[in-house]
C-alpha cells in the first residue's frame, strides 16, 4: 500500500503529460484549421502603382490583373492549391420592403469558396463556372444577409435587387462569424464576377478607351497634310512610361490565392511574382505592377500562442513528475532505514556494495515504470473522456507516451540513486546490530 501511494505521484505526472499533450495537440490542430478558414494561408494580389505624367496613382492605379492571371497562377504555380479573381462593388441589397448594405459584395468564381474554405454550404449550392461565363444573375449570400433581408426564412429561389439588377439566391454560405479584426464574415454576397463587373458596376477596361464622338471620320492628313508630324508627334519612351494607355481587357480588382500550407506561403509568393512578371512583360530592371500581401504575421502569432500553451502544459506536467520523484526518494529512504538488518545480513554473506546499490536502484526504477504504465493508461482514458464529454479535439501522441516511459525510468534513476547509494555504504556490523 505504501509503494502504491508512493507511485501515485508518478501516475499523476505521467497521466498529466499524456492527457495534456493530446489535448494540446488537438487544440493546436483545431487552431490551425481555424487559421486556415480565416485565410491565413492566403495571398492577396493587388494592382500596383502607376505613373500618370510623373504623378503616382498609388496602390491599385495599375489595373492590369486579369482572370487569366488567376488561371495561370493555379495552373503553373505548384505551391498554390486555388486561385480566384475578385471584383469589388458597393450596392444596396433590396428584398420586398427590406434593404441592407452588405459589408462585402464580391464578384468572383467558384474557386473563391475553396480559397476561403467555404465549400460547405448551409443551404442550396454555389454558382458554377458556367454562370460566370454566361454572366448569370445568381448569387450566394451569408447568414447575416439571410437574417436582415429574409428574417431567417429560406432565401433559396428568391430574388434580391442590387443596383436595379435582380439576382436569384441559389445558396447560403455556412456561418463563419467574425474574423480576427472583428469584421462579420457572414455579411457577404458572392456572385459571378462577370455579372458584378458588367451588370452591377457597369464599368470595364474598354470604357476607358477613347472613342470617336462623331459619325464622320476626318483624318488629320486630309486637313493638314504637311503638319501631321508636328500635330501628332511620336511620343518618346519616357512619355509612354509616364502616360500608359488603356488596353482592351477585362481587369479585376484583386486575385485571392491559397497556398498549400504555412510552409508553402513563401514559395507561393515567389512563384506568383515570377509568373506575373512574365505574363505582364516586366523587364528585370522594372518594378512590379502588382503587390502581393500575405498573413504571415498572423500565422506566426497564432503558432507562437499554440507553442506557448503546449509549453505551459508540459511545465505543469513536469512539476507533477518532480513531485512524484520526491515521493519515490522518500519511500526508498524509509525502506533503507527499515531494511538495515536485511542489508547487513546480505553483506555478511558476501554481497558487495554494488549489489546493494543495484538492488535498491532497480526497486526505484520498477516502481517508477509501474507508475508510468498506470499513468499512460490513465492519461489515455482522460483524453478519451475529454473528447467524449467536452467534445474537445484530441490527437493521440505516441511521442508523449514514449517520453513518459523514458521520464519515468529517468526519475527512478535520479531519485532512487541516493537511497541506493546510502544503503550500499552501510557498515555490515552496524547494520546487523540495528534495531
Amino acid at each position: 500500500m505504501r509503494a502504491a501511494l508512493t507511485t501515485l505521484g508518478i501516475v499523476i505526472g505521467v497521466a498529466a503529460v499524456i492527457a495534456m499533450m493530446e489535448i494540446g495537440n488537438g487544440s493546436a490542430k483545431a487552431i490551425q484549421h481555424t487559421i486556415a478558414t480565416m485565410g491565413a494561408y492566403n495571398l492577396m494580389v493587388f494592382p500596383g502603382n502607376a505613373l500618370m505624367s510623373g504623378v503616382s496613382t498609388g496602390s491599385g492605379g495599375s489595373m492590369r490583373l486579369t482572370p487569366e492571371d488567376a488561371e495561370a497562377i493555379l495552373t503553373d504555380c505548384s505551391s498554390v492549391t486555388a486561385a480566384a479573381p475578385v471584383v469589388w462593388a458597393r450596392a444596396q441589397a433590396v428584398y420586398n420592403n427590406l434593404n441592407w448594405q452588405p459589408g462585402n459584395l464580391l464578384g468572383t468564381t467558384p474557386s473563391f469558396l475553396d480559397v476561403r474554405d467555404w465549400s460547405e454550404m448551409a443551404q442550396g449550392n454555389a454558382f458554377t463556372d458556367r454562370d460566370v461565363r454566361n454572366c448569370s444573375k445568381v448569387c450566394v449570400i451569408g447568414k447575416t444577409i439571410v437574417r436582415m433581408l429574409f428574417m431567417d426564412e429560406s432565401p433559396i429561389g428568391k430574388e434580391i435587387r442590387l443596383m436595379n439588377v435582380n439576382f436569384k439566391v441559389v445558396g447560403v454560405l455556412k456561418a463563419k462569424g467574425a474574423n480576427m479584426m472583428g469584421s462579420d464574415q457572414d455579411d457577404i454576397i458572392l456572385a459571378p464576377w462577370t455579372t458584378i463587373k458588367y451588370r452591377v458596376t457597369g464599368v470595364s477596361a474598354t470604357a476607358a478607351v477613347p472613342v470617336a464622338t462623331t459619325t464622320t471620320s476626318i483624318l488629320p492628313s486630309q486637313v493638314y497634310p504637311a503638319a501631321q508630324a508636328s500635330l501628332y508627334p511620336v511620343p518618346s519612351a519616357s512619355q509612354q512610361t509616364d502616360t500608359p494607355q488603356p488596353v482592351r481587357f477585362a481587369n479585376v480588382n484583386a486575385i485571392v490565392v491559397q497556398a498549400r500550407s504555412a510552409d508553402a506561403v513563401k514559395p507561393a509568393i515567389d512563384e506568383t511574382t515570377a509568373l506575373l512578371r512574365e505574363r505582364h512583360h516586366i523587364q528585370p530592371s522594372m518594378p512590379e505592377d502588382f503587390t502581393i500581401r500575405d498573413m504571415t504575421e498572423m500565422v506566426r502569432t497564432m503558432s507562437s500562442t499554440t507553442e506557448l500553451m503546449t509549453t505551459l502544459l508540459l511545465i505543469v506536467a513536469a512539476i507533477s513528475l518532480v513531485v512524484g520523484g520526491v515521493g519515490i526518494m522518500n519511500i526508498m529512504l524509509v525502506s533503507v532505514t527499515e531494511r538495515t538488518r536485511e542489508i547487513g545480513l546480505r553483506m555478511a554473506v558476501g554481497a558487495q556494495s554494488g549489489d546493494i546499490l543495484h538492488q535498491f536502484l532497480m526497486e526505484a526504477i520498477v516502481l517508477c515504470l509501474i507508475g508510468g504504465a498506470v499513468g499512460i493508461a490513465l492519461g489515455r482514458t482522460t483524453s478519451v473522456l475529454v473528447r467524449m464529454i467536452k467534445h474537445w479535439p484530441t490527437v493521440v501522441s505516441l511521442g508523449a507516451i514514449v517520453v513518459a516511459v523514458a521520464v519515468s525510468a529517468l526519475v527512478g534513476v535520479l531519485f532512487g540513486f541516493y537511497p541506493a547509494w546510502k544503503a550500499s555504504r552501510l557498515d555490515p556490523i552496524d547494520a546487523l546490530r540495528y534495531e
